[in-house]
C-alpha cells in the first residue's frame, strides 16, 4: 500500500493530492478517509477530480467518525484534487489520508457504503452484490467492478452526474467465429435524474424535452464500432409520460470534419416497450450519443443489445421491412425486389444485390418514418375512445357555448363528394351549430335530391335552392343570410371537417372572450381518402395574409363582423374568402385573431380543383390580386400588388420622397479580399439614392486592409471609423449609430455580397412603414444555395436560420419561402431598422457579444408593438462570419454558452413557441427546412 498526503490549496476550494514524490496517483482502487478533528479543522469534500477531467462523488467529513470514501483512476494521474465544500483546506489537508487498497477491500468497503447510504439498506447492498457477481460470471470481473463503482457513485453522489447501474448496460455482439460481447456503459450528459430503487435498479427521469445519454465502453473511451447493419434489441418502458422519437446522434470517423452528427430515428417502442429494428452504420462509428425521448418522461431501460448481422440475416430482415406508407408489408416491393436481387446474384454481383436491397430499404423506411401519413398515423389519428371524450366535451361546452352556422354553397357537386361534406358536418362532436346551405341552381336533380334527404335527417340542416345561377359570392351571401348562429364558418361543399372541428374552436372562443376571427392548419384529401400536403401554419400574420391566403381553411368569423363588412363580394369569385378576411382583419385588433395550430380541414384536391393545382383556377389568382390591391391601397395609396408565377402575389411598399438617409453600418477586421468585395458591390450596385457606407475599422493590422481602410476615406459615400476595442458585435454597431446620421440604419456584415440594385429599396419599402420594425433579406452562399430566408426561433435550442442550404428555389412549407411575411426575427447580417425604433429599444444587448444578438434585439422590437418582415426580394450573398472565424476555443466555447443561458432565461416561452412558426414542425437543426415535427411540441388533443 502506497499512503498520499493533502498539500494546502491555494485558493481554499480544492485540496493537491500528492504522491510524496510529486506525482499523482498510479492506476487502481484508493480509499480516501478523514480522522477526526485532527487540528481543530471542521470540514467538508464532496468531490475528487484528477488531470483527465474526471470527477468522482465523494462523501467525507471531519465531524464524521473515521469516513470514508473509494475513488478508482484507470489511467496514471498527473494530479488529482478534492473538493472542500465548507471548512478550510488546511484542515482537510491535515486530516486526510488517502492511501491505495486492493480490489477486494474496495469492493467491501462499497457494498458496506451502499449499505449505509442507500434507501434500501442492506436490501440494496445485497442487491447490488448480486449485480456484481452476474456480471463478473458473464462479462469477467472487471466488467463487475465498474458496475459495482457505478452504483456506488450513483448512491454517494447526492445529485452528482451518475453512471448506469450495470443490470441496464448495453451489450455489443461482434461477428466473429466466436462470437464475443463487449458492454457499453450510458452516462447521462444533459436533463436526466437517475431514481435509484430500494433492489439496486435505476429508473431515469427526462425533466425537459431533450434527455441525452453518452455512449462508452466500460473504461470511459469511445464505442468504435465498425460499419455495417446492426440489429437493436431492448427494452424503452415508460412509467409516466411516453417515450417519443428515440434517436441516435453519432459521428464517423472518416478523417473529414462533420459539422454536425448523424441522427438515426430509433423506433418507438410499442406498448411492451420493445425496441427491435435495423441500424446501418455506413461508415466506423467514433463517438454515439442515444436520446431517449424528446419530452418529460419517467422510464426504465433493460436489456438492450447492438448486434452486428451477417449478410444472409441483414438481407432477409430487410426484404421484410419493406413496408407502404400505411405502414403495411408492401408485397409488390418486396416480390420485385427479391426478383432484382435474384438476377444480380446470378451475375455473381452479390454486393450490387446487398446495395440495392439497402438503398431501397433506407429511401422506404426514411421517407414513410418522416412522412405526414407516418404523422398522421402516430399523432392525428382519432380512436373510438378520442371520439368519445370529444363528444363528451362538446356536448358539455354547447349548454351555453356559441351556436355556429355553417355555410356551404353548392353547385353541381359530385354525389359521392357532397354526401362526404355532408357526412363530416354530421360527425362533429360539437352539436350547437346549424348547416346553411345554398344551392346555385344546379342543373343536375342529384344535388337536390341528397340536400333534401340530408334536410329531412337533421333539422340542423337548412336548404335554400337558389332560383338563378350567381356564381360563389351570391351563392355564399344566401348562405349568410339564412345564418342564425353567432360565428359562421366556410366550408366548400366537396370538402370535409374533421370531427373535433368545431368543438377545438368553440374551447378558442371560451377560453378567449373576444375573438373575431378563428383559422385553423389543413391539408389535402385525394380520391381515396389519402391525406397529404398539410399547411402548418404561423399566428396571426398580416403580411403573409397579403402575400397568399394562408388563412384559408378552416375560417370562422363572427357573424355580425362578416355582415358588417359587407359579406361576400361579387367580383372576387375565387378568392372571395380571401377579399372577406381582409376586410375583416381591417376592422379589428391582432389579438382577436387566433389560431388553432391542429389539422380541422381536408380540403378535397381532385382534377380541376384548386387543391391540387394552384393554376387550376386562373380566376382565382387574378381575384387575389385585386383583394390585396384593394387592402393595400386603403394602407399606402402608392404601393402596387403583382401576381408572381407561382400564384402567389407581391407587394411593393413605396419609399418616401424625399428617400430617407441609409446609413450602412459595416464591422471589419483584416480580410480585406471579402470587404472589397462587399464596399464595391454595394457603391456598383445599389441604386438606392441616399445612402452611405459606414466602415469601423475592429482593430485591423494586416498592411492591405490598413491601406484599403485609408483609400476608402477619400472615397465619396464612405465613412471610415475606429473602433479600438475587442471585437463585440454589439458594442461596434451601437456606437456606430451614434457616429452616424441615417434615418435608416442597415447593420450589414463585411462579408455580404450585393447582387441586385433594388435590394435596399425593397428593404426600405418595408422599413419606413410605420408597424413595421426590423426587417430582413434573402441571403444566398456563393453557390446559390439559401444561407438565410428568416430565422426560426427555438431550432437548435435558441434560433436559427430557415432553410438552410436549400436551392434558391426551393418554396418552403406552404410556399413561404417565395413570398414576403413578418416572422419574429431575422439575422443581423443584413437588418434595417428605422433609427427612432433602434433607439426606443436601446439598440443591441452589448452583453450578448457575438451570437443572438441580432435575435434578442429583433425580439425586443416585437415586444415594443412592431412586426418584423423578411422579404426574399432583396437577394445579397452572404460569405457567412469569414473574418471572425468558428466557435473552436474553450472560451469562445464558454462564451457561446453564457450567452445561449441569457436567451433562454430572458425569451424561453418564446423560443419555445415561435408565433411566426408552428408547433407541428420540427426544431430539429438538421430540419431547417421545416420538416414534420415528431413529435408536435403540444398536447395530443386540447382538453383531452
Amino acid at each position: 500500500m502506497e499512503s498520499l498526503q493533502a498539500t494546502n490549496d491555494t485558493d481554499n476550494c480544492w485540496v493537491d493530492v500528492m504522491r510524496p514524490e510529486g506525482t499523482g496517483p498510479l492506476a487502481g482502487w484508493y480509499q480516501l478517509q478523514s480522522i477526526t478533528n485532527v487540528g481543530g479543522g471542521e470540514w467538508v469534500a464532496d468531490r475528487i477530480r484528477s488531470a483527465d477531467g474526471k470527477v468522482q462523488p465523494v462523501r467525507l467529513s471531519s465531524l464524521a467518525s473515521r469516513s470514508r470514501s473509494i475513488v478508482l483512476f484507470t489511467h496514471e494521474a498527473a494530479w488529482v484534487q478534492l473538493r472542500v465544500v465548507s471548512g478550510e483546506g488546511v484542515a482537510a489537508r491535515s486530516g486526510l489520508k488517502f492511501r491505495r487498497i486492493g480490489r477486494v477491500r474496495a469492493f467491501a468497503v462499497m457494498l458496506e457504503m451502499i449499505g449505509v447510504h442507500a434507501a434500501g439498506g442492506v436490501r440494496a447492498a445485497l442487491g447490488a452484490a448480486g449485480d456484481f457477481i452476474r456480471t463478473a460470471i458473464v462479462y469477467g470481473v472487471s466488467a463487475g467492478a465498474e458496475g459495482l463503482h457505478a452504483c456506488y457513485r450513483m448512491v454517494i453522489g447526492e445529485g452528482a452526474p451518475v453512471e448506469l447501474h450495470p443490470a441496464q448496460v448495453w451489450r455489443l455482439r461482434r461477428r466473429a467465429w466466436w462470437p464475443r460481447s463487449d458492454r457499453l456503459l450510458l452516462t447521462p450528459i444533459a436533463q436526466l435524474v437517475a431514481k435509484a430503487s430500494p433492489l439496486g435498479g435505476v429508473t431515469w427521469e427526462a425533466t425537459t424535452g431533450k434527455p441525452r445519454f453518452g455512449i462508452t465502453r466500460m473504461d470511459g473511451s469511445a464505442p468504435i464500432l465498425k460499419a455495417g447493419w446492426y440489429r437493436l434489441t431492448g427494452r424503452l418502458t415508460a412509467s409516466t409520460g411516453r417515450i417519443v422519437a428515440p434517436c441516435f446522434y453519432l459521428n464517423y470517423a472518416t478523417g473529414k470534419a462533420q459539422p454536425l452528427p448523424v441522427q438515426i430515428r430509433v423506433h418507438e417502442p410499442g406498448v411492451d416497450g420493445r425496441v427491435d429494428m435495423s441500424i446501418r452504420f455506413t461508415h466506423d462509428v467514433s463517438a454515439l450519443r442515444f436520446d431517449p425521448s424528446t419530452g418529460p418522461a419517467r422510464f426504465t431501460i433493460g436489456g438492450f443489445q447492438l448486434r452486428r448481422m451477417g449478410r444472409p440475416e441483414w438481407m432477409s430482415r430487410l426484404l421484410a421491412g419493406l413496408c407502404d406508407e400505411d405502414g403495411r408489408r408492401d408485397w409488390p416491393a418486396i416480390v420485385a425486389s427479391a426478383t432484382d436481387m435474384s438476377r444480380l446474384a446470378a451475375q455473381g454481383r452479390l454486393r450490387s444485390a446487398g446495395e440495392l436491397l439497402a438503398e431501397r430499404y433506407i429511401e422506404t423506411s426514411q421517407r414513410h418514418a418522416g412522412s405526414y401519413a407516418a404523422w398522421v398515423r402516430k399523432y392525428d389519428t382519432l380512436s373510438v375512445a378520442d371520439r368519445e371524450a370529444m363528444t363528451s366535451r362538446g356536448q358539455a361546452l354547447a349548454v351555453d357555448g356559441p351556436k355556429i352556422s355553417l355555410l356551404v354553397p353548392v353547385y353541381q357537386t359530385p354525389e359521392r363528394w357532397l354526401r362526404s361534406c355532408l357526412d363530416s358536418v354530421l360527425a362533429q362532436a360539437y352539436p350547437n351549430w346549424e348547416l346553411c346551405i345554398a344551392d346555385d341552381a344546379s342543373p343536375s336533380p342529384h344535388v337536390r335530391e341528397v340536400l333534401e334527404e340530408y334536410q329531412r335527417r337533421d333539422a340542423r340542416i337548412r336548404v335554400r335552392l337558389r332560383k338563378d345561377n350567381g356564381h360563389i359570392s351570391e351563392a355564399s351571401n344566401t348562405a349568410l343570410d339564412m345564418a342564425c348562429g353567432d360565428y359562421v364558418g366556410l366550408l366548400d361543399h366537396d370538402d370535409e371537417l374533421r370531427p373535433h372541428a368545431l368543438l377545438e374552436v368553440v374551447e378558442a372562443i371560451v377560453a378567449r372572450p373576444g375573438l373575431e376571427l378563428i383559422y385553423s392548419d389543413e391539408d389535402k384529401i385525394d380520391e381515396a381518402g389519402r391525406r397529404f400536403q398539410p399547411y402548418f401554419k404561423p399566428e396571426w400574420n398580416p403580411d403573409l395574409l397579403l402575400s397568399q391566403n394562408y388563412v384559408c381553411h378552416f375560417t370562422v368569423i363572427r357573424t355580425l363582423l362578416a355582415r358588417n363588412v359587407g359579406g361576400f363580394r361579387k367580383g372576387f369569385e375565387g378568392s372571395q374568402d380571401h377579399d372577406l378576411i381582409l376586410r375583416c382583419s381591417r376592422e379589428i385588433q391582432p389579438w382577436q385573431i387566433h389560431h388553432v395550430p391542429r389539422v380541422l380541414y381536408h380540403w378535397r384536391a381532385i382534377a380541376g380543383s384548386t387543391a391540387l393545382e394552384r393554376k387550376s383556377k386562373d380566376y382565382a389568382s387574378s381575384a387575389g390580386v385585386c383583394a390585396v390591391r384593394e387592402y393595400v391601397r386603403g394602407i399606402a395609396p402608392h404601393a402596387s400588388v403583382d401576381e408572381l408565377p407561382h400564384g402567389h402575389y407581391r407587394v411593393r411598399w413605396p419609399v418616401p420622397q424625399p428617400a430617407p438617409k441609409v446609413s450602412l453600418i459595416i464591422p471589419t477586421r483584416d480580410r480585406v479580399g471579402l470587404l472589397r468585395t462587399c464596399v464595391e458591390s454595394l457603391l456598383a450596385k445599389t441604386g438606392y439614392p441616399n445612402f452611405e457606407l459606414v466602415v469601423v475599422d475592429n482593430q485591423s493590422y494586416e498592411l492591405d486592409a490598413l491601406a484599403y481602410l485609408d483609400e476608402l476615406r477619400s472615397r465619396e459615400r464612405v465613412k471610415v471609423l475606429k473602433y479600438d476595442a475587442p471585437f463585440n458585435y454589439s458594442a461596434i454597431n451601437n456606437w456606430a449609430a451614434a457616429h452616424c446620421d441615417g434615418e435608416l440604419l442597415c447593420m450589414l456584415n463585411n462579408d455580404i455580397e450585393a447582387i441586385n440594385g433594388d435590394w435596399l429599396d425593397e428593404m426600405a419599402g418595408f422599413a419606413c412603414r410605420p408597424d413595421i420594425g426590423a426587417v430582413g433579406a434573402m441571403l444566398y452562399y456563393p453557390d446559390d444555395s439559401i444561407q438565410h430566408a428568416g430565422v426560426i426561433l427555438g431550432l437548435g435550442g435558441v434560433a436559427n436560420h430557415a432553410y438552410c442550404h436549400q436551392p434558391a428555389d426551393f418554396p418552403g412549407h406552404g410556399a413561404r419561402a417565395l413570398v414576403a411575411q413578418n416572422l419574429s426575427a431575422v439575422t443581423g447580417a443584413c437588418l434595417l431598422v428605422r433609427r427612432e425604433v433602434f433607439e426606443q429599444v436601446g439598440g443591441l444587448d452589448e452583453r450578448l457579444r457575438i451570437t443572438f444578438n441580432d435575435i434578442d434585439f429583433c425580439l425586443r422590437v416585437r415586444e415594443a408593438g412592431y412586426r418584423n418582415a423578411w422579404t426574399p426580394f432583396a437577394t445579397l450573398y452572404h460569405h457567412e462570419s469569414a473574418s471572425r472565424g468558428a466557435d473552436d476555443t474553450l472560451e469562445k466555447v464558454a462564451r457561446f454558452r453564457r450567452e445561449v443561458a441569457l436567451m433562454r432565461e430572458r425569451w424561453s416561452t418564446i423560443l419555445d413557441n415561435d408565433p411566426a412558426y408552428n408547433p407541428n414542425l420540427s426544431i430539429d437543426i438538421a430540419d431547417t427546412a421545416s420538416q414534420l415535427a415528431f413529435p408536435p411540441r403540444q398536447s395530443r388533443w386540447v382538453g383531452g
